[in-house]
């Protein structure tokens, strides 16, 4: 450990950091980076002690797919040698994170999941990974994610799956699986993630954890993705945690094209506020009108008698939705193009789901793209006028379903080769309208099943309202401790 006191030269490393009780691999990226700023604790000792993890637990779960440990024991000395300079520390000074594999981090391979990528490093950080550099972060290597983040399995042909911590025989979700598996088994204290239809929040759900996909823009990228539909982020244990992380995610932008309204404070600062008494909309229906599960019905119920006990105005009852059948070709249409800007030295090699959607969007004039966008448009704006008029937050499922099989993502690909697609529908159809409205949206831990399987609920506010969502979330997690419960496979 570093010592109380100023030291001329850096800790040595720690031998056997696997074996140290005051290193809980459950504890939140803030407590991780408090205990380093004490120096109770090393960067290197931290990075070691999940480093151990995945020796030993990845292996069953696949959610890391690239490690550079030489790189990432580089990154740690030096955040311990710029703590013991001291001066101006960055807020998250030695962390670990890893990086969803579909953002680019210099000197590594990109390979979004595919076989038909280059194999060769990125030239540079993309603008997410710049900014947790920027915030003290150790880079710990990246997750698993499908094939271009298409489905909500994190399942490819180039690695294979990746299992839930909570029960290996069902999927994580996805597109941020490996992130969300990551940091339910303790792999990590937390983890970038990224949402274009719901790829933050279902992973949550289906590892017990908090997500929030921040609104349009809040968070930059050097391009807008799907149609300014999807966003970065994170997962994480605690609301506090997410809140911090959209405080370094969230910097100003001026080359971007389009900016979220700046916030009236730190977010982190609007945990513990008071959200006040809101007017709240339950609704266990969807824009496609898709069956929900028992249990997920029971998690639901859970969230209207917590907001309830919370002096919230609850109403039970389905907002208007757009038009099922407009808004699924228009969403569909924006989807086919994911791909669009990923470098493929080879298609042949690509999955066939895929192979289709690219055929699809190259079967798709300008004309008919450029309005579908604008339908999405104007159904986004019919939707959010609600919010602020007739209620303040939607609450919903934010999965249909349980966390489904691995594997019976590909039922039916052989007849049709865009089934996975379809088969991902249950999973994504109360979080997809959200990317396209521009709203943010949470999902958050407050159920589990009589087998102990996580279920998430998901909160979306209006337009901006990042910072309600955030108060909100965290008065329900001081009513509901959901950070205390991580699965066996990693205790």
């Amino acid at each position: 450990m570093l010592g109380g006191g100023a030291a001329a030269t850096v800790p040595r490393m720690a031998s056997d950091t696997a074996s140290r009780p005051d290193l809980p691999p459950f504890g939140s990226a803030l407590e991780v980076a408090d205990a380093i700023r004490r120096r109770e604790v090393s960067p290197t000792e931290v990075l070691d002690l999940y480093l151990a993890r995945i020796d030993r637990i990845d292996p069953d779960l696949g959610a890391v797919v690239l490690r550079d440990d030489e790189r990432a024991r580089a990154d740690a000395r030096s955040a311990e040698e710029r703590l013991l300079e001291g001066g101006d520390l960055p807020p998250f000074l030695g962390v670990p994170i890893p990086i969803k594999d579909l953002d680019d981090v210099a000197g590594w391979p990109t390979t979004y999941g595919s076989r038909a990528t280059p194999s060769g490093p990125a030239a540079e950080d993309s603008l997410v990974v710049r900014r947790l550099r920027d915030a003290g972060f150790v880079l710990l290597g990246k997750t698993a994610t499908p094939e271009f983040g298409t489905i909500s399995f994190t399942e490819s042909e180039r690695f294979g799956p990746t299992r839930n911590p909570w029960d290996t025989s069902r999927t994580p979700g996805g597109s941020s699986g490996g992130a969300g598996a990551a940091v339910a088994a303790g792999l990590a204290p937390v983890a970038h993630a990224s949402d274009g239809g719901g790829s933050i929040r279902i992973p949550a759900s289906c590892n017990g954890l908090v997500g929030l996909k921040p609104a349009r823009n809040r968070v930059t990228g050097v391009v807008e993705e799907l149609a300014s539909a999807s966003t970065s982020g994170v997962v994480s244990r605690t609301v506090a945690d997410t809140a911090a992380l959209l405080d370094v995610l969230s910097a100003a932008d001026p080359g971007a094209w389009n900016h979220a309204p700046p916030p009236s404070r730190p977010y982190l600062g609007e945990v513990g506020a008071d959200p006040g008494a809101l007017r709240v909309r339950v609704s266990t229906s969807n824009p496609l009108g898709l069956p929900v599960e028992p249990d997920v019905e029971a998690a639901l119920e859970v969230a209207a008698g917590i907001l309830a006990s919370l002096g919230h105005h609850v109403e039970m009852g389905p907002p208007s939705w757009p038009d099922a059948g407009e808004f699924l070709v228009g969403f569909l249409t924006v989807w086919s193009t994911i791909s669009a800007g990923v470098p493929i030295v080879d298609e042949s090699l690509l999955e066939a789901h895929n192979r289709v959607e690219r055929e699809r969007a190259r079967a798709t004039d300008a004309i008919t793209y450029v309005e579908s966008v604008a339908a999405l448009q104007r159904a986004s704006r019919e939707f959010t006028a609600q919010f602020g008029r007739d209620l303040d937050v939607l609450v919903t499922p934010t999965m249909a379903v349980l966390p489904p099989t691995v594997g019976s993502v590909w039922a039916g690909g052989s007849e049709d080769p865009a089934a996975p697609i379809t088969n991902c529908t249950p999973m994504a159809t109360f979080t997809a309208l959200h990317n396209v409205t521009g709203q943010p949206a949470i999902s958050l831990p407050i159920h589990r099943t009589a087998a102990g399987l996580p279920v998430g609920v998901q909160f979306a506010a209006g337009p901006w309202r990042d910072d309600l969502l955030i108060r909100l979330a965290s008065q329900i997690e001081a009513a509901t401790p959901w950070a205390e419960h991580w699965p066996d496979l990693a205790g």
